[in-house]
């Protein structure tokens, strides 16, 4: 996807909290989200420290036919109904909004000032009810940590990945209950035990929306596949590592299904354009990807410049970075995963979520997860109160951030994604 006037770096807001440094929602983002005010539930748009009310612009009579189908889509209890509006549609959508809301665009400020909503006043929903969720695992330095050494072949070969519980995707600032479970009490001995999980782990990743679809029994191409991405957010897919490796006969289960946390706003392809970049090669030895993932387009523009962060904070302590990482250094693309994920003629639909699994790189700092940042317990980090972690305890916070850079663009982020560990609940 091209750049365009909305990504024009020296296009400016007529408000002015989009205009501050590194805000996450300058005018060349506009990412769509769920969102309660006064009682209701409705979709909008942020910009700045606003959310643009899409259903109140709607009815101001500003908006084309194009762009107001995308708003009236949007301005109900849940973006279900925007993700299959025509890519026309929500293209029209975010050019109008970028001139309404632009420095000497064509809006009245006066009267657009009536439709933003601020952030402090209104409560973020799940933008939208997965209708599935599938976990990949595309970082080829995570697997190979947690395998101690080289990544197999299968992980070479294509995008590995499992079919997650949808019903337990919730957005940021949900409670993170601590999984009660079967596991090991020492691991490799033989001996276990059902009760709290004992190593409770976070994942950071990304998540992609998807519109469109496909017919059962009928693969999608590449191009398709790329077609298919609405939008993108944060993703925290927790882990319980106890029950993960007890379990993991036909892989993840319960040490996975208990709750994903992401981020809010559904930042669009649109939106990232000026961030896309080249797709990692392949080494010497290393299998040649397989022809229904190799594509020209997706070889050269089929990553991502986004930089993620993890933020750890205990009972009562600032939080404090644990992980910097990039996206961009996955194994594979974001499209590839559309693509495998149809590639046996499983049907994908609108509303499908998907995650790239834990983004590790192959720098210390880059390490995405407690299990790698801890050498699986043997390298405890330490907090700023002296005390230290091998894995997630009650009370603790952890808050993902995305921010896409390039030179010569505005950056933009994704909100964040956050979540505090709450003690296990007994059987009622």
């Amino acid at each position: 996807m091209p750049t365009d006037a909305t990504h024009d770096p020296a296009r400016r807001a007529w408000l002015a909290s989009a205009n501050a440094d590194e805000t996450d929602f300058p005018i060349q983002n506009l990412p769509f989200g769920l969102f309660e005010h006064e009682g209701r539930a409705r979709g909008g748009v942020a910009l700045g420290d606003q959310i643009i009310d899409l259903g109140a612009l709607a009815a101001l009579g500003v908006l084309g036919d194009e762009a107001r189908e995308a708003a009236l889509a949007a301005s109900g209890p849940t973006l279900a109904p925007l993700l299959a509006c025509a890519p026309a549609a929500t293209d029209a959508l975010r050019h109008e909004l970028s001139d309404l809301f632009r420095e000497g665009g064509s809006g009245d400020v006066a009267q657009l000032q009536g439709v933003l909503v601020p952030m402090a006043q209104a409560r973020m929903l799940l933008p939208l009810r997965p209708t599935a969720f599938t976990d990949f695992c595309t970082s080829y330095d995570h697997i190979a940590r947690m395998a101690q050494g080289k990544p197999g072949l299968a992980a070479l070969a294509l995008p590995v990945a499992y079919n997650g519980r949808a019903s337990s995707v919730a957005v940021t600032g949900t409670p993170v209950v601590r999984p009660l479970g079967q596991f090991e009490t020492r691991p490799g001995s033989g001996e276990r035990q059902y009760g709290p999980e004992p190593m409770l782990d976070f994942e950071l990743e990304f998540g992609a929306w998807l519109r469109g679809g496909n017919a059962l029994g009928t693969p999608l191409s590449m191009a398709q596949a790329r077609d298919a991405l609405f939008g993108f957010c944060l993703v925290n897919d927790w882990s319980a590592r106890g029950i993960q490796f007890f379990e993991s006969v036909l892989g993840p289960h319960l040490g996975k299904s208990f709750v994903t946390t992401i981020s809010p706003w559904i930042v669009t392809t649109a939106a990232l354009a000026p961030f896309r970049t080249a797709a990692p090669g392949r080494a010497e030895g290393e299998p040649a990807v397989a022809a229904h993932l190799a594509d020209a387009e997706d070889a050269q523009h089929g990553g991502l410049d986004v930089e993620l962060t993890a933020e750890l904070a205990g009972p009562g302590l600032a939080p404090q970075r644990i992980v910097r990482t990039q996206l961009r250094d996955l194994y594979w693309t974001l499209a590839q995963m559309v693509a495998h994920q149809a590639s046996n003629g499983a049907p994908l639909e609108t509303g499908d979520l998907i995650a790239t699994g834990t983004v590790s790189g192959a720098e210390d700092e880059a390490r995405a997860c407690l299990a790698e940042i801890t050498l699986r317990g043997g390298a405890p980090i330490t907090l700023s109160d002296g005390s230290t972690r091998t894995m997630l305890e009650d009370g603790d916070t952890l808050v993902l951030r995305g921010r896409a850079r390039r030179d010569g663009f505005v950056s933009i982020g994704f909100g964040e994604c956050a979540g505090t560990i709450h003690p296990s609940r007994n059987p009622a």
